[in-house]
């Protein structure tokens, strides 16, 4: 008479292991369930030392082991798929186990990744949030509230904002409503500093300089080669009905033209010489916030935005550029080699319309420049990235924001526009 051995279910001789069986009651096989899950099993084994030890395995990791036959315990899982493995290991060498696919339900909430709760943020603060909600079809739309007030509403189920707040302590509220009229919060808990300088675009003691390829020395009007103006008072293009207005062109390829205003310091024409040196050395974050009307998005080469700090000796410059027509990303500056360097963010205008542009930045203790963010009309790109200073002479000391156009391969006349160019500090 012929039989089949069953795998791993009896024996035949003392050379083959011993036979085992896992019984699993808890959790079923292919069931939904909690992110804390009980797991109750019970071995039973051939081996006539019996059981030795069992134990559980989560997505083939070993997480919880017990000594016998005998499991009855929980795993903490997150949201998702997850295999479970029961396994047994007798002391006559024997091994089995029972696998069973499991799925953590999807609880409703808002998690907030940006900013965190309890921490010291500028009057203008990029939230970042997602949520997840039992309703299948989904969640609806996440907003922030500031105050029991709505201040910003998106459709979807994450949020990615830059939300302008009061100075002191705030606490905002990052909602989000689901399909099946369900809704979560999540607070988050803020202390809001900073002082602002506003409508810089309007302000007194601007400075403007060409600059000529290859060098790109400053050269003061007339610069042959290149011509610029700046005009401020303009209403007929602006969102505050003050903005002013950038010109750029010339016959020398690729000329650029910088504009710098000394917003604290030397030079200062409003009250911010900081002569006794006493404001420079306690500041560390620093946001640059304006809107830009770019007129002609073909002859719009590359237009940047900088933030340079000057102390004892120390260069400071946190220069971004929107390299539109040469790499198509946003560049920063590295202080040290003196060179652009390409970031992963994409470089992409309005054409014909206004842009918000929003770089935010601190000074480590160590003087080392941290870029930390760059929100470009509404799309928060982290980026993360420390570069050390540079020596300047050390009698420079001060703070200036800068705006530069660049010209393309045939120096096309270009306009841009400015508008609520605002900058904080703190």
């Amino acid at each position: 008479m012929k039989f089949r051995l069953p795998v791993l279910m009896c024996c035949v001789s003392f050379a083959l292991p011993a036979c085992a069986t896992v019984a699993v009651t808890s959790p079923t096989n292919n069931s939904a369930v909690n992110s804390i899950v009980p797991v109750i099993a019970t071995s039973t084994t051939s081996c006539a030392l019996g059981v030795a030890a069992s134990g559980i395995y989560v997505d083939h990791s070993l997480q919880y082991t017990v000594a016998g036959n005998v499991v009855n315990t929980t795993v903490n899982l997150t949201p998702g798929k997850h295999l479970l493995v029961v396994q047994e290991w007798d002391y006559c060498g024997g091994v089995s186990n029972a696998p069973l696919k499991v799925t953590v339900a999807t609880t409703a909430g808002v998690t907030i990744t940006a900013p965190v709760s309890g921490s010291t943020v500028g009057v203008t603060a990029g939230f970042a949030a997602s949520a997840n909600s039992t309703c299948p079809a989904g969640v609806a739309a996440m907003g922030v509230y500031l105050n029991s007030a709505l201040v910003y509403r998106s459709a979807g189920a994450s949020l990615n904002a830059l939300i302008t707040l009061g100075v002191g302590q705030q606490t905002a509220v990052v909602q989000e409503w689901d399909f099946c009229g369900g809704s979560t919060a999540t607070p988050v808990a803020l202390n809001v500093t900073g002082t602002t300088i506003t409508n810089l675009q309007s302000a007194p003691g601007w400075n403007q300089w060409g600059e000529l390829p290859p060098i790109y020395d400053i050269c003061n009007a007339p610069c042959q080669g290149v011509n610029w103006s700046m005009t401020p008072n303009q209403s007929a293009i602006s969102t505050s009905g003050n903005s002013t207005k950038f010109t750029i062109g010339g016959t020398t390829p690729y000329a650029d033209v910088l504009w710098s205003n000394p917003v604290i310091g030397q030079g200062n024409v409003q009250g911010l010489t900081d002569s006794a040196h006493t404001l420079i050395p306690t500041l560390h974050n620093f946001v640059l916030d304006t809107d830009v009307y770019v007129s002609n998005l073909a002859v719009t080469q590359d237009l940047e935005f900088d933030i340079n700090m000057y102390e004892n000796g120390v260069g400071m410059e946190w220069g971004t550029e929107c390299n539109h027509l040469a790499n198509g990303v946003w560049d920063i500056w590295n202080n040290v080699l003196a060179t652009w360097v390409p970031t992963s963010i994409p470089c992409v205008w309005n054409d014909a319309s206004w842009n918000h542009v929003t770089l935010q930045v601190r000074r480590l203790p160590n003087d080392d420049l941290l870029y930390q963010t760059l929100t470009v009309n509404g799309v928060v790109s982290p980026i993360n990235i420390t570069v050390a200073p540079k020596k300047v002479p050390t009698g420079w000391w001060g703070m200036t924001v800068n705006y530069q156009m660049d010209g393309d391969y045939a120096m096309h006349n270009n306009t841009t526009y400015l508008d609520k160019t605002n900058f904080t500090y703190w």
